[in-house]
């Protein structure tokens, strides 16, 4: 029996990562999605977090992917306090629907959780990021380059695991620079 194993991207996976996000996101009018572009680019950055970045492999492919990458939140007062962005997420159109998307998401978050992290932020369908927790970005005073889209902006407050209690600070979300080209 075939079963699906996440585990954290390594280098030999880029090609296939690739594949996975052009198949996904493919478009008549483009050529190469930005989707591949921005995770290209992402990983000659700051922002890449390799541990965080999570592959789904089934009978030795990789069918999905899910990245959380390094993002700052501005808050009305004090210094910058990094938290994290989902995105992008896809699954090979043939192995779509069948769950891959929802188990590599709940991988990378749940990784996510165990590193100590606090909040993350998506921009993708409500209706699929709400089964993880998701809710508007907006209830939690977050804003950012996508806030004027509405619903589609979410956050999410992981579960904290020190004694940091409360809830996160409310401001500004800031994306490294290839997110521009999104």
């Amino acid at each position: 029996m075939t079963t699906l194993r996440l585990r954290p991207e390594d280098p030999a996976d880029a090609g296939p990562v690739r594949r996975v996000l052009a198949a996904a996101f493919a478009r008549p009018d483009v050529a190469t999605p930005p989707e591949v572009s921005l995770v290209d680019e992402l990983r000659d950055t700051t922002a890449w977090l390799p541990e965080l970045a999570m592959v789904a492999e089934y009978g030795g492919e990789v069918v999905g992917y899910a990245l959380l990458t390094r993002v700052r939140l501005r808050p009305e007062r004090g210094s910058d306090v990094p938290v994290l962005a989902l995105g992008p997420v896809a699954v090979a159109p043939h192995r779509q629907r069948v769950g891959h998307g929802t188990a590599v998401v709940q991988a990378a978050l749940d990784a996510s959780t165990e590193l100590g992290e606090r909040l993350v932020v998506v921009l993708g369908a409500p209706v699929f990021y709400r089964r993880f927790g998701f809710g508007p970005a907006s209830e939690l005073g977050l804003t950012g380059p996508w806030a004027g889209l509405g619903e589609p902006w979410q956050a999410l407050v992981l579960p904290p695991s020190t004694s940091e209690e409360g809830p996160p600070p409310r401001g500004e979300v800031l994306f490294p620079a290839p997110w521009s080209k999104v």
